[in-house]
Formats: C-alpha cells, sequence, structure tokens
C-alpha cells in the first residue's frame, strides 16, 4: 500500500530529510584519506542524536551502525569498520534520520584523493541520472517511467544498472510502497500522485550489473570487482510536481565544489 503525505506530514518529515542532509554535510570534509569509516559513523551518529533524531539504520534489521558505508566494490550496505579510506577510493556514505514520526534516507558517492578520470566519470554520469529521474517525478508519469529514465542515461555510458535492489516510498517506516527500480518501461508501474514520497537511488556498476551479497548479510558487492556508484535523494510531489525534500549544497558548501546543472 502506498502511503500518501497530507502537507502537515511534508512538512514534518522535511525536517527529518534535512537532517540528513547536514549529516553528509558535516562528513563531506571528513571523507578523505587516513578517515576510518567507524570514525565517520560515529560523528554521524553523535550529530544526529545532538539534533533530536535517531539512525534510522542502527537496529533496522539487526543492522549495526548508523552509516552504510560502501567503498569501491560495494555497491551498498557496507558496514563502517576500521578500514582508512586511501586515495583513488570511492566512497557511498548512506545515512537515515527518524525524526518526529518520519524519516530521511539519501546517499552520496565521494571520490577519496585523487580517484581515476574513468572513476570519477562514473560518478557523474551516475548523479546525472538521478537529477533527471527527479524531473520525472510528476503527475502524469508512472513508477517505470522513473526507472526507464535512469536506465537509457547510464546504458548510453556503457553502464549497468543493478537489478536487484531498488530505491522505495518513504515515510513513517523507512521502506514504503512503491518499489522504485533503476531500469523500467515507459508508461509501467503505480501512477504518481501527489503526496507521494520516493526515496530515488541510482546504483550503477561500471562493469557488470551482477551483484552479491557477503557473509555479513548486509554488503552488496560487484561480481567482477569494479567500481559501482551511489546517489540518492528523497523526492515528493506536490501540486503535481516534483520537489526535493534533500539536498547535496551542504556537501558542496563543505567541499567548496559546485552542484550538478538541473538536467
Amino acid at each position: 500500500m502506498i502511503y500518501y503525505k497530507t502537507p502537515e506530514e511534508i512538512e514534518i518529515q522535511r525536517e527529518s530529510v534535512l537532517l540528513v542532509s547536514k549529516t553528509l554535510g558535516l562528513l563531506a570534509p571528513l571523507v578523505k584519506p587516513g578517515v576510518t569509516t567507524l570514525e565517520l559513523d560515529k560523528i554521524a551518529e553523535e550529530f544526529i542524536r545532538d539534533n533530536g533524531g535517531t539512525p534510522s539504520f542502527k537496529g533496522y534489521r539487526g543492522f549495526p551502525n548508523a552509516l552504510c558505508t560502501s567503498i569501491n566494490e560495494v555497491v551498498v550496505h557496507g558496514i563502517p569498520s576500521k578500514r582508512e579510506l586511501k586515495s583513488g577510493d570511492v566512497i557511498s556514505v548512506d545515512c537515515g534520520v527518524y525524526k518526529n514520526g518520519f524519516h530521511g534516507d539519501h546517499a552520496y558517492s565521494f571520490a577519496v584523493g585523487e580517484v581515476k578520470p574513468e572513476t570519477l566519470k562514473l560518478l557523474r554520469v551516475t548523479e546525472e541520472s538521478l537529477n533527471l529521474a527527479i524531473q520525472i517525478v510528476r503527475k502524469g508519469k508512472r513508477i517505470g517511467d522513473i526507472g526507464f529514465t535512469v536506465q537509457s542515461h547510464v546504458q548510453k555510458h556503457g553502464y549497468t544498472v543493478v537489478r536487484a535492489l531498488s530505491g522505495h516510498g518513504l515515510g513513517r517506516d523507512l521502506h514504503e510502497d512503491p518499489p522504485v527500480f533503476n531500469y523500467g518501461k515507459r508508461g509501467r508501474g503505480n501512477a504518481i500522485k501527489n503526496g507521494m514520497v520516493l526515496a530515488i537511488e541510482p546504483m550503477i556498476n561500471m562493469g557488470k550489473a551482477d551483484v552479491y551479497q557477503q557473509n555479513d548479510g548486509w554488503t552488496i558487492v560487484t561480481k567482477d570487482g569494479k567500481p559501482s556508484a551511489h546517489f540518492e535523494h528523497d523526492v515528493v510531489v506536490i501540486n503535481g510536481k516534483p520537489e526535493q525534500l534533500s539536498t547535496f549544497k551542504y556537501i558542496h558548501e563543505a567541499l567548496g565544489t559546485s552542484p550538478q546543472t538541473q538536467l
């Protein structure tokens, strides 16, 4: 069942989502060679709790941490550890916050130090696919149009979509209907309507689409060992049009970089 949010609920949820955005902004300048993902996790959890939230991921189906930190060939659900980041790594930092009865959930893939140009292109194209998909989230479209948009954009650059995972609805529960796959056909799936809140999250591989889950029961890795990228925004439909609840502006402010132009 899809839960359509009222204007009042959307404003409450906006606060939860914004705390995720600010947490990612806080972490952005710390994502550099020598830092461990456990250190990032500790900083994020303290910040979330200090601002009246609780980490959505910690304890969710037994997940042990506040962040998912997924490095290089890890697609998503990487568990923070004592592993130090090194120059050339890419890391998806995925964060969730529960506050005032609603969840926020989004992610950003960071380049650590000097990263190969071909890997930077993967990050760029994946974020582009997210921006293109957001523009599709409007009345008259369907969920399949989102997946078609992501798939079409990344495949023309030679990348593949992870089909074993998807985005999702977001609200009082961390994962709500409908699933939002990053592949699909135009005109298929649930109709997009006002009050729908979606976590759209392209997970795109440089190599083949095949992935597997490691023995920890969480970590999802590319079978060919090639890098993967992951970006995620929370989007709501208001007056038939998309509005981002989440933002990467705090990341760009912290890093002194420019956001992508909306496509």
